[in-house]
Protein backbone atom coordinates (compact mmCIF):
# COMPACT_ATOMS: atom_id res chain seq x y z
CA UNK A 1 0.00 0.00 0.00
CA UNK A 2 1.30 3.43 -1.11
CA UNK A 3 1.90 6.12 1.54
CA UNK A 4 0.91 9.66 0.56
CA UNK A 5 3.78 12.02 0.84
CA UNK A 6 3.42 15.30 2.60
CA UNK A 7 2.61 18.53 0.51
CA UNK A 8 5.46 20.65 0.28
CA UNK A 9 4.27 24.30 1.48
CA UNK A 10 6.25 27.47 0.93
CA UNK A 11 6.85 29.94 4.32
CA UNK A 12 7.45 33.17 3.51
CA UNK A 13 9.33 35.31 6.10
CA UNK A 14 9.83 38.86 6.50
CA UNK A 15 12.52 40.20 8.53
CA UNK A 16 12.75 43.68 9.75
CA UNK A 17 14.89 46.31 11.72
CA UNK A 18 18.01 45.07 9.86
CA UNK A 19 21.05 47.33 10.86
CA UNK A 20 22.29 47.64 7.25
CA UNK A 21 25.68 49.98 9.26
CA UNK A 22 26.59 46.47 10.52
CA UNK A 23 29.08 44.02 8.43
CA UNK A 24 28.29 40.00 8.28
CA UNK A 25 25.11 38.10 7.47
CA UNK A 26 21.95 37.73 8.30
CA UNK A 27 21.05 33.60 9.04
CA UNK A 28 17.55 33.10 8.72
CA UNK A 29 17.11 28.74 10.28
CA UNK A 30 14.15 26.96 9.65
CA UNK A 31 14.18 24.75 12.39
CA UNK A 32 11.58 21.48 14.39
CA UNK A 33 11.97 21.26 18.13
CA UNK A 34 15.60 19.68 17.75
CA UNK A 35 18.20 21.70 18.31
CA UNK A 36 16.16 24.98 18.63
CA UNK A 37 17.46 27.47 18.48
CA UNK A 38 21.37 27.30 19.85
CA UNK A 39 22.69 23.85 17.82
CA UNK A 40 22.43 25.53 14.37
CA UNK A 41 23.67 22.43 12.70
CA UNK A 42 20.29 20.84 13.41
CA UNK A 43 18.09 23.59 11.17
CA UNK A 44 16.39 21.74 8.86
CA UNK A 45 17.52 24.74 6.51
CA UNK A 46 19.67 28.13 6.25
CA UNK A 47 20.06 30.55 4.30
CA UNK A 48 22.62 33.84 4.26
CA UNK A 49 22.00 37.10 3.17
CA UNK A 50 24.00 40.55 2.86
CA UNK A 51 22.55 43.00 5.28
CA UNK A 52 22.37 45.49 2.54
CA UNK A 53 18.32 46.66 3.09
CA UNK A 54 16.27 47.42 6.10
CA UNK A 55 14.12 44.26 5.04
CA UNK A 56 14.40 41.47 3.47
CA UNK A 57 11.94 38.38 2.39
CA UNK A 58 13.04 34.87 2.16
CA UNK A 59 11.02 31.32 1.14
CA UNK A 60 11.69 28.17 2.56
CA UNK A 61 9.69 25.36 1.41
CA UNK A 62 8.95 22.53 3.78
CA UNK A 63 6.53 19.32 4.13
CA UNK A 64 6.88 19.99 8.12
CA UNK A 65 3.70 20.72 10.51
CA UNK A 66 5.37 22.35 13.21
CA UNK A 67 8.73 24.82 12.83
CA UNK A 68 10.05 27.78 14.34
CA UNK A 69 12.31 29.99 12.96
CA UNK A 70 15.73 32.35 14.20
CA UNK A 71 17.09 35.01 12.63
CA UNK A 72 20.60 36.04 13.63
CA UNK A 73 22.66 38.99 12.37
CA UNK A 74 25.96 36.98 12.34
CA UNK A 75 28.41 40.40 12.50
CA UNK A 76 31.40 38.04 12.96
CA UNK A 77 30.47 35.49 10.39
CA UNK A 78 31.14 32.71 12.69
CA UNK A 79 27.49 31.09 12.01
CA UNK A 80 26.88 31.09 15.95
CA UNK A 81 25.34 33.43 18.18
CA UNK A 82 28.51 35.48 19.87
CA UNK A 83 28.16 36.38 23.65
CA UNK A 84 28.93 39.99 25.06
CA UNK A 85 31.40 40.30 28.47
CA UNK A 86 29.22 37.75 30.40
CA UNK A 87 29.40 35.02 28.03
CA UNK A 88 25.68 34.42 28.26
CA UNK A 89 23.70 37.62 26.55
CA UNK A 90 23.94 37.93 22.99
CA UNK A 91 25.94 40.65 20.97
CA UNK A 92 24.67 40.33 18.08
CA UNK A 93 21.23 40.92 16.37
CA UNK A 94 18.59 38.06 16.73
CA UNK A 95 14.95 37.62 16.11
CA UNK A 96 12.18 34.45 16.52
CA UNK A 97 9.09 33.71 15.04
CA UNK A 98 5.98 34.31 17.54
CA UNK A 99 7.98 37.30 18.57
CA UNK A 100 9.61 34.75 20.89
CA UNK A 101 12.65 36.78 23.25
CA UNK A 102 15.59 35.80 25.32
CA UNK A 103 15.03 35.69 28.99
CA UNK A 104 16.65 35.93 32.27
CA UNK A 105 16.42 32.06 31.66
CA UNK A 106 17.94 31.98 28.20
CA UNK A 107 16.75 31.26 25.16
CA UNK A 108 13.42 30.79 23.85
CA UNK A 109 11.75 27.41 23.98
CA UNK A 110 10.63 25.82 20.70
CA UNK A 111 6.58 26.49 22.01
CA UNK A 112 7.31 29.90 22.12
CA UNK A 113 8.51 29.70 18.97
CA UNK A 114 6.61 27.38 17.20
CA UNK A 115 4.64 27.60 13.90
CA UNK A 116 1.97 25.62 13.04
CA UNK A 117 1.77 25.30 9.21
CA UNK A 118 -1.84 24.79 8.63
CA UNK A 119 -2.24 27.81 10.57
CA UNK A 120 0.76 30.53 9.23
CA UNK A 121 -0.61 33.83 7.74
CA UNK A 122 2.19 34.83 5.15
CA UNK A 123 4.65 36.26 5.41
CA UNK A 124 5.70 35.79 8.65
CA UNK A 125 6.73 38.89 10.01
CA UNK A 126 10.29 38.79 12.35
CA UNK A 127 11.47 42.00 13.52
CA UNK A 128 15.63 41.89 14.46
CA UNK A 129 16.42 42.95 18.05
CA UNK A 130 20.09 44.22 18.75
CA UNK A 131 21.56 44.56 22.10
Amino acid sequence: MATKSAAANNVQIKITNIDTNRPGQIMVMLFEQEGFPVKHDKALQTQFHSPTEASLLVEFTTTKKELAIKVLHDEDNSQKTSKNWTGIIPSEGLGFSNGAKISWRGPPKFHDAKLSLADIQSPISISISYP
